[in-house]
């Protein structure tokens, strides 16, 4: 005879309240994977671009400034064609604008406003005859005429910091931004000089060490276009080109032969040296023979591949002077455009 287990008994289950069904259940927070350990090319890129941004915070739109320079300012009543050998006999592509009936800084001049004219022109021929008496100050009419957008204005205060200077560049639709200052004693307007953002490329070449860690192809970044490119050849006409670069607001456009294989670009500022002579109704000469008439000065055509570094390209701003960069293939076919605003916009604001 046997009682072991006698009087243990399996303890009976809890009851269920029906309500607890009805309670709502809390959701169960699933904890997101950890992210992946940064390698250590993106970890130096990421201190690059701090060690840019914390450079351009700290130092001021003078600094920017050689020591000693030339600034052309024109008067708004001057006409056009005197502005026009005013810049190209002193290789310059710009120049702010003084009103001096209100002694006020009037815009910033460029070679747009070159091609408003010229497109102005060809829409209305009847008033070729006036080209010789229009003024600086007749731009704005010729705007209007042609539904053009209104000479560029925007400017900044020399001594706001570099990294605000930037971005109020990259706001507008200028590549360059004036310096305006004003006397402490007559609280007027002066013109102290215009920043272009392959000075401020240089700059930072030249005086930050951790450009060197941006190692990362470009083909890593995002920030070459490669869609949408607008082309034209050798036998493309001029007015042609001129009316790409207004109708997709771009300063330049690829030479490419029919395999797409790159053979040079067709800047606007080219068109200053081709309409110096008066060429305003004809302009349906082809590219190539618009080319020839470019100065010896010219900056050449810089290209890089998608392998290529930002580090490689500060290397080249520090020994050329580059406006942009066409991006090639092994076999030097165009395969992307990449520039200096879209540089300066990767390195303001990639990561925010």
């Amino acid at each position: 005879m046997s009682d072991s287990g006698h009087g243990q008994y399996a303890r009976p289950p809890s009851p269920v309240r029906p309500s607890s069904y009805l309670r709502p259940q809390r959701p169960r927070s699933i904890s997101p994977p950890p992210a992946p350990p940064l390698s250590i090319v993106d970890r130096e890129q990421i201190e690059g671009l701090n060690a840019i941004r914390e450079f351009l915070k700290k130092r001021t739109s003078y600094d920017v400034l050689p020591v000693s320079f030339r600034l052309i300012v024109l008067d708004t009543g001057l006409l056009v064609k005197r502005s026009l050998n005013i810049l190209v006999q002193n290789g310059i592509v710009s120049a702010p604008l003084w009103n001096s009936k209100t002694s006020t800084f009037a815009g910033l001049l460029t070679s747009s406003d070159y091609i408003n004219m010229i497109q102005y022109y060809w829409q209305f021929p009847e008033k070729f005859e006036e080209i010789d008496r229009f003024r600086l100050d007749s731009l704005r009419e010729i705007e209007q005429a042609i539904g053009a957008t209104p000479i560029e204005t925007v400017s900044v205060d020399p001594m706001v910091p570099l990294y605000d200077a930037c971005r109020r560049m990259l706001s507008s639709r200028a590549r360059r931004i004036p310096l305006i200052d004003v006397d402490d004693e007559t609280q007027q307007e002066m013109v102290v000089s215009v920043l272009t953002q392959f000075r401020i490329l240089k700059f930072v070449a030249f005086n930050v060490g951790e450009t060197r860690q941006l190692r990362k192809p470009l083909s890593e970044l995002g920030i070459v276009t490669e869609t949408g490119i607008m082309t034209a050849n050798m036998d493309t006409p001029v007015i042609q080109v001129i009316h790409i670069l207004v109708q997709k607001d771009i300063s330049s456009v690829p030479i490419v032969d029919q395999n797409g294989i790159l053979l040079n670009i067709y800047e606007s500022v080219d068109i200053l040296t081709l309409i110096k002579g008066g060429l305003y109704d004809d302009l349906s000469l082809s590219v190539g023979e618009a080319l020839l008439k470019r100065p010896d000065d010219f900056a050449g055509v810089h290209t890089c591949s998608m392998h290529d570094s930002l580090d490689a390209i500060f290397h080249t701003i520090r020994k050329s002077r580059v406006h942009r960069l066409m991006v090639v293939g092994a076999d030097n076919s165009l395969r992307g455009v990449l520039t200096l605003s879209d540089i300066l916009q990767y390195i303001l604001f990639s990561g925010k």
